[in-house]
């Protein structure tokens, strides 16, 4: 290991700056390219030449934007959080009724692990940590806290119409909701082998949203 990247790891970061003729588009670079590492690797195993290597960057640019290691893995965090929030928050769920909206809410929690096991990837290796990094965040809570909103308000809906039961806390059921479709992606192959399915068929999927949407909706209803 190199001394610079003995520095990186150990947080500490070159006191040199750099220059670039357009820092957004570098720090995007490297960004995307920090998230493909971290996601195959995790943070214990990504190494820094890899990513500057994949943003077609040198580490001294990286260091400049990120700082560290630690805070690289952070931004990639809060950035994969952002874009599933800012996802949900373009659903514009209040303009259905309270069945439909939930649904939808659920359906689109189940879809967003389909394909992309990036942000299953980077939320394993963190909880593999504790989230000792996530902890530091100064945004991450800021972020959830419009979706358990969202959720609290198609409930209250329901519930003044009579479609839902009073009185269910919107962050148990988002938790059930995240945790049913996570734990179908998470351990997809897993699950495969043990139950000799191919749970990763796209039949097989669609079976299994159909069943989340089905099983959350009965437990809520009045």
């Amino acid at each position: 290991m190199t001394t610079a990247d003995k520095q990186i790891d150990a947080g500490e970061a070159p006191a040199r700056a750099v220059r670039t003729r357009d820092p957004e588009r570098t720090r995007a670079s490297i960004l995307a390219a920090a998230t493909v590492e971290f996601a195959a690797r995790g943070f214990a195993g990504a190494r820094i030449d890899a990513i500057a290597h994949r943003a077609n960057a040198n580490k001294r640019m990286i260091y400049h934007y990120f700082g560290n290691k630690r805070d690289l893995w952070l931004a990639v965090l809060e950035a994969a959080y952002e874009r599933v929030r800012s996802a949900e928050q373009r659903l514009s769920l209040d303009r259905l009724e309270p069945e439909p909206a939930m649904e939808a809410m659920i359906g689109f929690t189940f879809d967003s692990f389909v394909g992309d096991r990036t942000f299953i990837n980077l939320l394993n290796s963190e909880n593999l940590h504790q989230a000792r990094h996530l902890r530091h965040s100064t945004r991450v809570q800021s972020m959830h806290s419009p979706l358990i909103g969202m959720i609290g308000a198609i409930l209250d809906r329901g519930s003044a119409v009579g479609v839902f039961r009073p009185g269910i806390d919107p962050a148990q059921l988002w938790i059930t909701i995240a945790g049913t479709s996570f734990f179908y992606f998470s351990n997809i192959f897993t699950l495969s082998v043990i139950l000799n399915r191919d749970l990763t068929a796209k039949q097989r999927m669609a079976e299994r949203r159909a069943h989340t949407i089905e099983m959350i909706m009965s437990g809520i209803r009045a």
